[in-house]
């Protein structure tokens, strides 16, 4: 399946066994999205994600300004934010609702996606850099990075993802208010500190490259053990300790009989790497 990928507005590439590379591909426009752009993430990572010969996904943006600048505001004002009065309010609003569904469907991909995905961040990474980011489960940036939760300085509430995964991402409500309330931009050293990303890095490319290895890190590793602990620690973020305890019964009691167990156990044994069977 790897080779059926051709998307318009991104890069799919294999840089190594198992791993998959999607870039963000608008560069001249800092890499900002409009609706075609992403439904099309949305149909990439639901494809990688079943892809037996992808285990691992980093995801990045082309150029060197912007992993990405948000939503393509001007499209967005002919489109999503456009004030038509061609309906009345209550089924402008279901229209709006309709579309803010999709749009959240899209961004949640990435979450949904049973690989686990690293961002790289770089240059601006403003408002939908945000939610995307939080959706993704691993984030490494380079020292250029300026963040921001922009919406509220185009007049809205963010509606995406940001305000719902940012809170859990860094465990710090405050921050969050202050920086969602704001719109002010944050940098890595803050980024770093308040743990909203792991690395940081001195230029884009060693993030890219760094990103790489860490997904054939984690590539290497059975792909039983990395979608159920992904599955696992998503499920038990959002759910009390006795019902995340109760789940993991409930999906070991089916993964626990892979045989990549003993396959890990015996190359420890036999001092060698193991080797897993596609998923």
């Amino acid at each position: 399946m790897a080779s059926n990928y051709s998307p318009k507005h991104f890069n799919v590439t294999f840089p190594q066994e198992y791993v998959a590379h999607v870039e963000i591909n608008r560069p001249n426009q800092l890499n900002a999205f409009f609706e075609a752009m992403w439904i099309e993430l949305g149909h990439i990572f639901a494809q990688l994600s079943i892809d037996p010969s992808v285990r691992s996904i980093v995801l990045s943006g082309a150029g060197d300004k912007a992993f990405t600048a948000g939503l393509d505001v001007k499209a967005a004002s002919q489109g999503l934010l456009s004030d038509s009065s061609a309906t009345d309010s209550a089924r402008k609003a279901v229209h709006l609702r309709r579309e803010v569904a999709s749009f959240q469907e899209c961004v949640s991909s990435l979450e949904k996606c049973e690989k686990p995905v690293i961002v790289v961040l770089h240059g601006f990474s403003l408002g939908l850099a945000i939610d995307l980011s939080t959706a993704a489960d691993v984030r490494f940036c380079a020292k250029n990075t300026q963040f921001a939760v922009k919406e509220v300085d185009i007049g809205l509430a963010a509606d995406v993802g940001t305000l719902s995964r940012l809170p859990k991402v860094v465990g710090n409500f405050g921050w969050v208010k202050d920086v969602c309330l704001t719109a002010r931009l944050f940098g890595p050293e803050e980024a770093l500190r308040v743990g909203f990303v792991s690395q940081v890095f001195d230029e884009k490319a060693g993030a890219v490259r760094a990103a790489i290895e860490h997904a054939g890190l984690m590539a290497s590793k059975s792909p039983i053990a990395v979608q159920g602990t992904k599955e696992l620690l998503n499920w038990s973020r959002d759910h009390t300790v006795q019902d995340g305890l109760r789940y993991t019964q409930v999906w070991n009691s089916a993964a626990l009989q892979t045989g990549d167990v003993q396959a890990a156990l015996l190359s420890g044994i036999q001092k060698r790497k193991p080797t897993f069977e596609k998923l």
